[in-house]
């Protein structure tokens, strides 16, 4: 699979960081956790990224800070943050699983090309006006969605 690598953003570039740590720590809460030094730093290293990235990148880049954490720790760490709706498992085609950050976000749509295993990712306005009009209609506010297109050359 070819990914846009995740890259560091600068600290200037992260405006929804206290949110975040609130609704981490609120279902740590909510599932009797702690929010542990290790925890936060996992977090925190996935605020900088920019784009797709790989649990085992995450690994690395949290222990470069300084950080002793186990790789059980990491994937547990994802599985919260997933079900706390600030990261989301990005399907693919092959078995390695990437994620990417959608608390606070614009929508990252993406176009997976089942026949390099390219994920590019997509902008479509459209797709956001007609998410925004069904949650009117039935009363809801949007708090994000997911697209992903998997698409082949035409034969």
């Amino acid at each position: 699979m070819e990914l846009r690598p995740a890259t560091p953003l600068h600290d200037d570039e992260l405006s929804i960081v206290e949110p975040l740590c609130a609704v981490f720590r609120r279902k740590l809460k909510s599932e009797g956790l702690k929010y542990t030094p290790e925890r936060a730093q996992v977090l925190d290293t996935i605020i900088r990224f920019d784009g797709l990235f790989e649990a085992e990148r995450l690994l690395d880049e949290v222990r470069r800070s300084g950080f002793r954490v186990s790789k059980a720790t990491v994937y547990r760490t994802l599985k919260l943050l997933q079900e706390a709706g600030i990261i989301q498992r990005v399907l693919s085609g092959d078995d390695q699983a990437h994620y990417q950050m959608v608390y606070g976000s614009r929508p990252n749509d993406l176009l997976v090309r089942v026949d390099t295993g390219e994920v590019l990712q997509i902008d479509v306005p459209e797709l956001i006006a007609i998410r925004d009009r069904v949650c009117r209609q039935h009363g809801l506010e949007p708090r994000g969605h997911r697209l992903h297109v998997y698409a082949a050359p035409r034969s």
